[in-house]
């Protein structure tokens, strides 16, 4: 049998039947207040019938000043409870372990979603063109919003979940704290930028003991001065003193270099080296095929997420295993249909050419 098929255990006992990963995408397709849309639900459980042993869900976003996209679904308060269980049970109901991802937007936040004015560590704005000044957390807030991410663990536990995976990845609020570009508080949380992730992270595993919980990170960032190789050792090797039950490193490719460090191989493999066993690490990155997957695990990681090819090829662990082609691009025609996609997320991939491949049309 592939490695790629064979369980795996993790220390709070959560039992996965393979290697293969949903990674957690956005999907845009929450109604306006928060709540799943119910055309997102078949979009899940597909995926969840395709054999995958685990689906992370989209961005779920733990409180009010986080929301960070217009079609994010909201883990906030008990209003959304049935939403968030919607989820879970499609994921079941598909043979797949159901892993709610936890959010807080910071500063990437539409200022529209929040009251005008986005959070973060600091009144830094983002490097890209018209980004929005985000006003810099007080105390009380950073404590309000660490509690968020717990209360947060707990809905997901009521609704039926396996296990959470904490957001600390792709320039989000836990990762503007890790970034000297973005945190440049005088205080403790600026002092130690570990502080604020090391205490959500605390708070979560604390909120239910023995709960299956992940930590998701970005190894490094383009600008200067930004997160570095040496931020992600510091940041994971205090992960690995804490009872999660994995890592999940945030790549565009699996194979890819270092942004800045002159070490040789991959940052995947710098990484791995730096964890050396302590915990399991689910990669991601440009994985399409079987021999991508395979290759993944082949450098000592010991899940692999697939994304993009996840939406564009539904049934994509049964095929691999069966050797059946595999759809790289989404179709050109009856895209919604073909490939169940809800229809925020349909509509997203028409309108940003150049997210997705699209098929030649016949026609």
């Amino acid at each position: 049998m592939s490695a790629l098929f064979q369980p795996i255990t993790f220390a709070s006992g959560l039992e996965l039947k393979n290697r293969l990963v949903v990674a957690p995408m956005t999907t845009y397709s929450s109604q306006p207040n928060g709540v799943i849309a119910a055309d997102e639900l078949p979009y899940i459980r597909r995926r969840a019938e395709a054999g995958y042993g685990s689906f992370i869900t989209s961005a779920c976003c733990v409180h009010p000043s986080g929301w960070a996209f217009h079609g994010q679904w909201q883990c906030s308060s008990d209003e959304f409870l049935d939403s968030l269980a919607s989820v879970a049970d499609a994921i079941h109901e598909g043979g797949s372990k159901a892993i709610l991802q936890i959010h807080h937007g910071g500063r990437q936040c539409p200022p529209e979603l929040v009251n005008g004015t986005p959070v973060s560590a600091s009144a830094i704005p983002n490097a890209r063109p018209n980004s929005a000044v985000p006003r810099a957390l007080e105390e009380g807030e950073i404590l309000e919003i660490i509690d968020s991410f717990a209360q947060a663990t707990i809905r997901a536990k009521q609704t039926g979940y396996d296990g959470v995976q904490i957001h600390g990845a792709n320039t989000y609020l836990l990762q503007q704290f890790v970034s000297p570009h973005s945190n440049r508080r005088e205080d403790s949380w600026g002092q130690d930028r570990l502080k604020f992730p090391l205490a959500v992270t605390d708070a979560v595993l604390n909120a239910v003991p023995g709960y299956s919980v992940g930590y998701r990170f970005s190894p490094e960032e383009p600008e200067t001065p930004g997160i570095r190789i040496s931020d992600t050792i510091a940041l994971v090797n205090a992960l690995c003193e804490r009872p999660l039950d994995n890592l999940d490193i945030s790549l565009r490719d699996f194979r890819q270099p270092s942004l800045h460090s002159s070490y040789e191989g991959s940052t995947l493999e710098k990484i791995l080296e730096v964890i050396n066993h302590r915990l399991p690490l689910i990669a991601v990155g440009s994985v399409k095929s079987r021999e991508d997957a395979e290759a993944v695990l082949s450098t000592g990681a010991d899940l692999v997420a697939v994304a993009r090819v996840a939406i564009s090829e539904p049934e994509w662990p049964l095929k691999i295993e069966s050797g059946e082609p595999i759809r790289t691009k989404v179709v050109a025609k009856n895209m919604r249909e073909v490939l169940t996609l809800p229809n925020g997320l349909a509509t997203k991939i028409e309108q940003v050419p150049g997210w997705f491949e699209v098929e030649e049309s016949e026609e």
